[in-house]
């Protein structure tokens, strides 16, 4: 294993786990060689598919306090989006807890303890950065086609969305039914669509048979989707 080296990449993705971490993190540091598959391996685990993909993890030494409504990925995914967020442009999939004794025990991946104010260690935060074969490149013609027709039968998540907000845990535990949460849009703005979570168009609300359906009225292209 080889983490003394680690990429400036993972130094800036690790940093930005930080400030969005559920108790206060005064900094990172990378763990030596001999030390960076030490500790259990039980972490928070998720990829991240962009110009420069990612396999990450994260770690804590205190359990986090959830209950049966917010689980630790709901908890956690803010840090872990703004960490992958630094290497660029991307998706970050779904977050699950298991074992990362595999990801600790690749020779590129790089390890940072996180560490409190008062000098403890609260945990780890694991990165292995896979960039794209052939950054920047962009296949046409027949074979953009012919790879494109290949994956024509996988099934993506299409979602709509009408507005967001941040909340603590504290005002989601007290809502009631009844209860108004106010979104960051205006009446009449149009909707968001995200195509496994990236933004693609965006439409307005329409009603189809007692249904609600959505009417596309902008695609966006690569650049504005970013």
């Amino acid at each position: 294993m080889s983490t003394t080296t680690a990429p400036s990449a993972t130094l800036d993705a690790a940093s930005a786990l930080t400030a969005l971490m559920p108790m206060p993190v005064s900094g990172v540091q990378i763990r030596p060689d001999d030390l960076a598959a030490d500790g259990a391996a039980t972490a928070f685990l998720a990829s991240f598919v962009g110009a420069t993909s990612a396999e990450v993890a994260l770690a804590l030494t205190d359990d986090l306090p959830t209950d049966g409504l917010v689980s630790g990925a709901d908890v956690l995914r803010p840090a872990l989006e703004a960490a992958t967020a630094a290497l660029g442009s991307g998706i970050l999939s779904d977050i699950t807890e298991g074992d990362a004794g595999d990801l600790l025990a690749a020779s590129d991946v790089a390890v940072y303890d996180l560490n409190a104010p008062d000098g403890r260690t609260l945990g780890w935060f694991a990165i292995r950065l896979r960039p794209n074969a052939n950054p920047g490149g962009r296949a046409t013609g027949a074979s953009r086609t012919g790879r494109i027709s290949r994956i024509n039968d996988v099934e993506m998540t299409l979602t709509v969305e009408i507005g967001r907000t941040r909340m603590s845990v504290r005002d989601v535990l007290d809502l009631e039914p009844g209860g108004v949460v106010e979104l960051d849009r205006s009446a009449g703005a149009p909707a968001d669509l995200l195509l496994n979570g990236r933004l693609i168009a965006h439409g307005e609300v329409v009603v189809v048979d007692q249904d609600y359906a959505i009417r596309v009225t902008q695609i966006l292209d690569a650049t504005e989707a970013d």
